[in-house]
């Protein structure tokens, strides 16, 4: 590798996995990070999940830690900053990346109850880390956040709280991205479009009851270029967003999708 995030410190939030026969967007964000210099400290709610992304880094010769935190409660997330300060004496980057989608549904037919938990993990989780992570940064007077999103946000499937909170979370990112440039700190998004990762192949081939097989081709049909992306995609993109390649840019949303934003409009 060239070494792109030597010498940098980043947090990663998701950098476990659920469990499937790919890699997901947050371990493989780990890995290639750690692969470019970075030391990771590697944030799951399943501390088990986290600690084996850290030893697959490991056994990479990189460097990185776990932290078990829920981060729908902001104490969890102050504790996620105060830890990286403790671990690794400065943070360079921020990436979040969670979701979920469990429980929604048309608006018609939403409870409250899956509601407020999908706004709390999607959106609330992300206001929170970067809130508690923007005073190191601002005192730095330099860090690189990113939001991972999703195409869901500009376009859907009639999911009303999925999609109004990767929505928001676009927004999250402008929002911060203007208010901070200032202090030398950069936000940008990546909204990926359909994935072959677990979350988005185990877990939806388990709630609609098709095959993995079929629901690929399905998806891969779907998609302009033919075939759907993978989480290394994803990672890809996030290496030169939170990069000092991409020093100049900040407020971005881009998409990862293998070009189906452009048959959207």
């Amino acid at each position: 590798m060239t070494g792109r995030l030597a010498d940098k410190t980043a947090i990663i939030v998701g950098a476990g996995q659920t469990p499937g026969e790919t890699i997901g967007n947050g371990r493989a964000m780990a890995l290639l990070f750690a692969r470019e210099g970075a030391h990771v400290l590697c944030v799951d709610r399943r501390l088990d999940s986290a600690e084996e992304t850290v030893r697959m880094i490991a056994d990479e010769g990189g460097k990185a830690s776990a932290f078990d935190a829920d981060i729908t409660k902001s104490p969890d997330c102050a504790a996620i900053a105060r830890e990286a300060v403790v671990r690794l004496k400065r943070i360079d980057i921020l990436v979040n990346n969670v979701g979920t989608g469990r429980g929604d549904a048309p608006p018609h037919a939403i409870e409250e109850d899956a509601w407020d938990r999908i706004m709390d993990i999607n959106l609330k989780s992300m206001a929170m880390t970067i809130r508690h992570v923007l005073p190191v940064m601002r005192q730095q007077k330099s860090g690189a956040i990113l939001n991972i999103s999703s195409l869901a946000a500009i376009a859907g499937h009639h999911m009303v709280t999925y999609e109004v909170s990767k929505s928001a979370v676009n927004r999250l990112t402008t929002v911060v991205a203007s208010g901070n440039a200032k202090h030398g700190v950069r936000c940008n998004v990546i909204m990926p479009g359909l994935l072959d990762t677990p979350m988005a192949i185990t877990g939806i081939a388990a709630a609609s009851g098709k095959s993995p097989e079929t629901l690929r081709a399905e998806r891969n049909a779907r998609v302009p270029m033919g075939r759907m992306g993978d989480a290394w995609d994803t990672a890809y993109a996030a290496l030169f967003l939170c990069s000092d390649e991409a020093r100049f840019i900040t407020g971005a949303i881009l998409p990862v999708d293998g070009g189906t934003s452009v048959t959207i409009g």
